[in-house]
This record gives structure tokens, C-alpha cells and sequence, in this order.
């Protein structure tokens, strides 16, 4: 008798790592749900492995600094120059490096900009790859020996961002087994890092006083008027919201907040 036969049966390869990545992230938020943004910046230090705090250094970073100053002054920080940045923002983050005592500050910059945007023009053709040029592919290239990165993201930010936790996994963007990303400001609203600031009594960006509570490339970042969304400013007049740091579904988010 012969035996029908059978399709054969499909099954989804597991990633033992991602597995082992993903409960890490879930146990994480449950212990630290409710807990201060320094707790969640201690834990991540402690027992998320080798992690960096990445730093624009902008209006609100020296938030986070001067908790990893105060945690670990020897915490790595990545700070991305664009070569498009504010004169302010570089003369900023010189002076909050060695005011809060920081010993671990990598400066990095794209290696190919001569090349692929000799001119500096490609802002003008397309802003998603002069981001991607000049801070997203250096960023991810600091990041490979790391097992995670703290961010400053807020939920008051943007739509995207309404839903952070203190702890995320972020994808690889080829799918592989990603890293863990921790946002250990992520339910802070905006009078709690005014306050934060006041009180520890931190030095502002200067540019913050001349209208520019958000703050990224000078071509790309505008003042902001009265009763303006505070990232009004950042790519004025185009549906783009993020940079393309972060990581999707193993996509880089170019548009809808960084």
C-alpha cells in the first residue's frame, strides 16, 4: 500500500540569541517599570553588558551625561560629528566633556564624506542620505562591539516615540540578532528635564536661548516661533522626523522623530 505523501513541513529557523536578547528586555522593563531615570541608567550600566551612551550633545543631552558622570565617568560616549554641525554644538560639547569630568568620549565622523559628498550638496538633492552618510552608517559602525546604546528619546517627542520603554531590542539592519537600546528618559516630560537642569544647575546650549530647543545640522534645523511643536524647527517643511538612527523591524527610521 503506498502512503500518501506529505508536504513537507515548514519550520522557522529560532535565533537562540534573539530569544535569550528579547526575555532579557522583557525582564528588564518589568523589574526597572517603576523606577527613576538613574535606576534605569544603573541597571542598563550594570547588567545590560557592554553599553555606550550616544550623545548629540544637543539641547537636553547633558541630562543623560551628567548622570553617566556621576554613575561612571568612565561610560563610553559616541558623539557623531557631521562636519554640518553648529560651531556651538562643538565648542558645547568640548566644554560639558571636561566639565562633567567625562574620561571616555569618542568623537567619530564619517570616513567617505570626501568622496561620496565632496560638496557638500546632497543635503539639497536628499536629506535621508546625508543623514545616512553622515551619522547614521558612522553611528552603527561605532556601535558594533557594543551589546547596547542609551538614547535620549522622549514620548513626549513625536507620535513614534509615544510608546517607548526603558528598554528595547533594536534589530539588525540585515535581520540579524540586533542590540539592546535603553531610553531611560522615556517618560519624562519637558518640565522635568527644565528641572533636572535647574537643579543640578547644568550648563545649556547656547543656541537654546536663541530659539533652538531641538538641535541637529545647521542647514537642517531652524528656530522655533512661540506655540511651535519644539522639533518645528528640525527639517522645516518635510515629511521627515528622525535622522534614521533608529531601527524598525530592521529598518532605519528615516521618517515620523532623532
Amino acid at each position: 500500500m503506498t502512503l500518501p505523501e506529505r508536504a513537507p513541513t515548514e519550520f522557522t529557523e529560532v535565533d537562540p540569541a534573539a530569544v535569550a536578547l528579547a526575555e532579557k528586555v522583557e525582564a528588564l522593563n518589568t523589574r526597572y517599570k517603576h523606577h527613576s531615570a538613574t535606576s534605569v541608567m544603573e541597571g542598563a550600566l550594570r547588567e545590560a553588558g557592554n553599553i555606550a551612551l550616544v550623545s548629540s550633545f544637543g539641547a537636553e543631552s547633558v541630562v543623560l551625561l551628567h548622570m553617566a558622570a556621576i554613575i561612571d565617568p568612565a561610560t563610553p560616549v559616541i558623539f557623531v560629528d557631521t562636519e554640518l554641525l553648529f560651531t556651538e554644538t562643538l565648542v558645547y560639547q568640548q566644554e560639558v566633556s571636561e566639565r562633567l569630568g567625562l574620561k571616555n568620549v569618542h568623537v567619530i565622523k564619517a570616513a567617505d564624506i570626501a568622496e561620496k559628498d565632496p560638496y557638500g550638496a546632497l543635503r539639497f538633492s536628499d536629506t535621508d542620505a546625508c543623514c545616512h552618510l553622515r551619522k547614521t552608517l558612522p553611528l552603527q559602525k561605532a556601535l558594533a562591539g557594543y551589546d547596547g546604546w542609551i538614547t535620549g528619546r522622549k514620548r513626549f517627542q513625536s507620535g513614534t516615540r509615544a510608546a517607548l520603554d526603558f528598554f528595547e531590542v533594536e534589530d539588525g539592519p540585515d535581520g540579524t540578532t540586533g542590540r539592546m537600546k535603553i531610553n531611560p528618559l522615556a517618560h519624562w516630560a519637558p518640565e522635568d528635564v527644565r528641572a533636572y537642569m535647574t537643579e543640578n544647575r547644568l550648563p545649556r546650549h547656547p543656541l537654546v536661548a536663541k530659539g533652538y530647543p531641538s538641535i541637529g545640522c545647521w542647514p537642517c534645523t531652524s528656530p522655533v516661533k512661540e506655540g511651535e511643536d519644539p522639533r518645528a524647527g528640525r527639517w522645516r517643511n518635510q515629511n521627515k522626523e528622525e535622522c534614521g538612527i533608529h531601527i524598525v523591524d530592521g529598518q532605519f527610521v528615516r521618517t515620523g522623530a532623532e
